[in-house]
């Protein structure tokens, strides 16, 4: 944990600035990741990092962990069991832009794009079949709200596959915040 702060807090040359899009420039990722229905279900946290790239379809890629708890849905006094963490390594295609909000000078964009990540968990006490460490692999097309250079709010859903002693399928639910890293003045 110590190397990845120390990676994360060293200044990047794509901080120093650029034009268009999010210009080269990271993008620190906050957000909630969950799966849905009934049962057993996974409600966790999301911080990370998103840097642009350009590999194939993929225009951004995302690298982020993963804490959180097993929740009983069917539960009305203590529904929680157990712990997990996570490392998600996603990529997200370019944007299509839906529409335009604003005036000229603070325009705000509503656009949808296609994102894919593959998650690998550790549990404690886990409740799910597929024992106490599984992967998990997510489909997510999402919409996102917010400043093309600046902090933007995306709302992701679509199935996961668990795999581990067992297969599962399950819808999941992702609410994220993306905020641009600092530019440094040269």
């Amino acid at each position: 944990m110590l190397v990845t702060l120390l990676t994360l807090s060293t200044p990047l040359a794509g901080q120093s600035g650029g034009r268009g899009g999010r210009g080269g420039r990271g993008a620190w990722v906050f957000g909630f990741a969950g799966t849905l229905g009934g049962g057993w279900q996974v409600e966790a946290a999301d911080v990370g990092y998103a840097r642009v790239v350009a590999a194939g379809p993929l225009r951004v890629a995302t690298l982020a962990a993963r804490v959180g708890s097993f929740i009983d849905e069917g539960a009305i006094i203590g529904g929680s069991r157990g712990f997990l963490a996570g490392l998600t390594l996603g990529g997200r295609t370019k944007p299509v832009r839906l529409a335009d909000l604003g005036t000229e000078t603070s325009t705000s964009e509503v656009g949808a794009d296609l994102a894919i990540e593959a998650t690998g968990y550790l549990g404690a006490h886990s409740p799910l079949p597929q024992g106490p460490s599984w992967g998990g692999v997510t489909l997510l097309p999402g919409v996102w709200f917010g400043d093309a250079q600046g902090f933007r709010i995306g709302l992701l859903f679509g199935p996961t596959v668990y795999f581990g002693r067992s297969g599962d399928v399950h819808p999941f639910l992702g609410l994220r915040f993306e905020a641009p890293l600092a530019r440094r003045e040269r």
